[in-house]
């Protein structure tokens, strides 16, 4: 038995708790833009993901309009700071509904450093910084898709096993459901199967 859910008889804000209960997990996009007169943003934003390897275009989604969405059309630029456990609570932090004009990271006490492409700052502590350009923006509903095509990404060493990002070493946060937040428990390997080595569903194998 299922319980069917139809979003054009609930409210959006019903249908919105059903929908980042059930798309989950999702990374987290620390996105640290600078307004037109200076001013540094920090927010988390977890409706984020790859758009494109080739060019190398990552997007998120600003649902409303947040000084992230307004830095990045007035500016063209952001970072996106991966989201490290060790910094939960400063994450949590950066999503106060502060005032327009506040920078978040002076008034949660984070740490910048200077970016190399982009004008906006890193975050000092974060293990990943991808320094975007946009590359274009798409107003889907009460949601705006911003596309930013990546011109450098630094990355801490401490993080580099044989040159590669280790997952147990990012240590990556992500957002359920509610005040949910999930860190990385168990992970699980599996080749990609060829067709020619293919023995049929796993079920029978």
């Amino acid at each position: 038995m299922r319980t069917d859910f139809d979003p054009a008889e609930m409210s959006r804000n019903e249908f919105y708790r059903l929908l980042t209960a059930t798309v989950v997990p999702r990374p987290i996009a620390w996105v640290s833009t600078t307004s037109a007169d200076g001013t540094h943003n920090l927010a988390p934003h977890s409706f984020f993901t790859i758009a494109s390897v080739a060019p190398p275009v990552v997007q998120f989604s600003s649902v409303g309009r947040k000084d992230t969405l307004r830095n990045v059309e007035a500016t063209g630029q952001f970072v996106v700071n991966l989201a490290p456990e060790g910094l939960f609570e400063q994450i949590n932090d950066t999503g106060t509904d502060f005032p327009h004009g506040v920078s978040e990271f002076e008034a949660a006490g984070i740490a910048s450093e200077p970016s190399l492409r982009v004008k906006p700052p890193r975050v000092a502590a974060s293990p990943v910084a991808l320094e975007c350009e946009v590359h274009s923006t798409l107003r889907i509903g009460d949601g705006t898709v911003v596309f930013g095509r990546v011109v450098h990404a630094a990355v801490s060493q401490d993080v580099l096993v044989d040159g590669h990002p280790e997952i147990s070493r990012l240590k990556p946060l992500s957002r359920l459901g509610k005040d949910e937040w999930a860190t990385v428990a168990g992970v699980r390997e599996i080749s990609r199967i060829r067709h020619a080595d293919w023995s049929g569903p796993a079920g029978d194998r």
